[in-house]
């Protein structure tokens, strides 16, 4: 089986379960959004929710992804950087049990903390403080990392370092990988569409998207914005919830149903 390496930032996510949008709101967090918070904000949150619930998880795009493939019995890595902290070690501990290959580098900051925030129509809306996860540099990233492998997969929540992302997809292409590239959130897109685009036509082989981050990056609804995608990569992957996903590849496309779900 072909092996898949992932990378992006390696995030503990701290899951909290919503009655309805008022703390969203309250906390000026956009629902379905992915904010990056500070120091401060991360505080406000961890004071406002004190006495709500709350359930601890690895987490990151990309680590999400991996973890969800080797449970699936595929050959994966990840690349991310950490905290030496308590957080830190809960989330390479969790890479070893799942036999995920630990190319994890450690910072000096503490390791990235995602709060999630499910409202009860099942969407989730994220305050992130990266810490560690974003001090990955170009320089961390290395030929050796991507030997053995045939698939770079990225999250578009690394595209603030250009340099950084740059390095690793040409490193990747120069050992033979194909690179896949998911979107990641539509304001992330919206605030690099510029970017977005040279990484699409360039580099990317695969590209998957949501709905929202399809219509942001195209400006064009479901199966025009599909057509438009797939025009750009070899592969374009349209993801839209209970219904499923289009997946479309020259003027070939299939459409690979959701497994429905009772809660």
């Amino acid at each position: 089986m072909d092996k898949i390496i992932g990378m992006g930032n390696a995030l503990v996510d701290i899951l909290i379960t919503l009655k309805d949008d008022t703390l969203l709101h309250k906390m000026d967090l956009p629902k379905g959004s992915m904010q990056l918070i500070d120091d401060n904000k991360l505080k406000h949150i961890n004071q406002e929710f004190a006495d709500i619930s709350r359930h601890m998880a690895t987490g990151g795009s990309a680590a999400n992804t991996i973890l969800a493939l080797s449970r699936l019995g595929a050959s994966v890595g990840f690349i991310g950087k950490i905290g030496n902290d308590e957080c830190g070690n809960f989330f390479r501990d969790n890479l070893h049990e799942n036999g995920i290959e630990d190319k994890l580098q450690t910072g000096n900051l503490p390791s990235g903390i995602a709060s999630a925030f499910i409202t009860p129509d099942g969407e989730r809306t994220f305050g992130t403080y990266l810490g560690a996860a974003s001090n990955l540099r170009a320089e961390d990233i290395t030929l050796d990392m991507f030997k053995g492998y045939t698939y770079l997969y990225i999250e578009g929540y690394l595209v603030q370092d250009h340099e950084m992302i740059l390095r690793a997809i040409e490193l990747a292409k120069e050992a033979g990988l194909q690179i896949c590239l998911d979107m990641a959130s539509y304001n992330v897109v919206e605030a690099d569409k510029e970017f977005f685009t040279l990484l699409i036509n360039k580099y990317v082989d695969i590209l998957f998207a949501n709905e929202e981050e399809a219509k942001t990056f195209t400006g064009k609804e479901l199966e025009e914005a599909l057509e438009t995608l797939a025009k750009m990569c070899s592969i374009a992957i349209l993801k839209v919830g209970a219904n499923g996903s289009y997946i479309r590849k020259g003027t070939e496309e299939v459409h690979s149903p959701a497994i429905p779900i009772k809660k």
